[in-house]
């Protein structure tokens, strides 16, 4: 294992299934790059399918340790883990904002109020240091 951003050693398996990922992205999650991409959203520059330790966040800004995670239908029966998984997210620094599918390509206005919200006071919060 490699060192990687936030002190989470970078694991070789989680960079290989990003690789695949980001060919397999699913609808949502490419309509939600569309705006993130190119530092659409609040300036901040997004990584998608980005490797971070074990895991493989759906879109990383390293800038401001912020991750947006879009939940499917495989995540209804996985709420134990993405818990878990959201825990040592957070463990290291790392603010995770979750959005369903459904919210992502119905309620897009929302979404992305939230993420720019969210972006927006991190960025205060490193200016005032």
């Amino acid at each position: 294992m490699k060192n990687t951003d936030h002190g989470a050693p970078k694991s070789e398996a989680a960079t290989e299934i990003a690789r695949k990922l980001r060919s397999q992205a699913t609808n949502s999650e490419a309509f939600l790059w569309r705006f993130l991409r190119s530092k659409g959203i609040a300036g901040a520059k997004f990584r998608r399918q980005h490797p971070i330790g074990r895991y493989v966040a759906d879109f990383f800004c390293f800038e401001l340790g912020l991750i947006v995670e879009v939940d499917g239908t495989t995540h209804e029966s996985r709420s134990a883990e993405d818990g878990k998984r959201q825990q040592e997210l957070e463990a290291l620094g790392l603010t995770v904002l979750r959005f369903g599918d459904a919210e992502v390509l119905n309620e897009t206005d929302h979404v992305l109020k939230r993420i720019t919200d969210a972006a927006e006071e991190m960025r205060k919060r490193q200016d005032k240091f």
